[in-house]
């Protein structure tokens, strides 16, 4: 039932994944930041934002989906444009988020609606 909130934020984490993997010859050729340690961090998060896209069929990712969230703004300390793209992306993810759960509950009182209404239409004796 959670499809909305679930597309929308799976959109974002990917988008988010391209970014994060876009930081790691950034971090390698100007923050001057060995490969043994960029590799890992630039392309784990990529990775991770895919892998927790794809999880998000279970409540807890949304959980490590906000975590992912803190780790881009925090990965601001090496790369200083990331202060700039990790609060937009946590803003991105946030709006998803909360409009995805405002859809599902709009979504679920139509469909209680609609049943309610199905359900008198069926105790009413029929019109001759």
């Amino acid at each position: 039932m959670n499809n909305a909130r679930r597309s929308m934020c799976a959109a974002i984490l990917t988008l988010e994944a391209i970014t994060l993997g876009l930081t790691t010859p950034v971090m390698i050729t100007i923050a001057d930041v060995e490969p043994g340690t960029a590799l890992p961090i630039g392309l784990g998060l990529a990775l991770l934002c895919i892998l927790t896209a794809g999880l998000l069929r279970a409540e807890w990712a949304y959980g490590l989906g906000h975590l992912i969230q803190v780790a881009a703004i925090a990965l601001g300390v090496v790369v200083p444009f990331m202060f700039v793209l990790g609060p937009i992306f946590a803003l991105l993810w946030g709006t998803a988020y909360w409009l995805g759960r405002k859809i599902e509950r709009e979504r679920a009182a139509s469909y209680a609606e609609h049943a309610r209404n199905q359900e008198s239409a069926e105790d009413e004796p029929p019109r001759i």
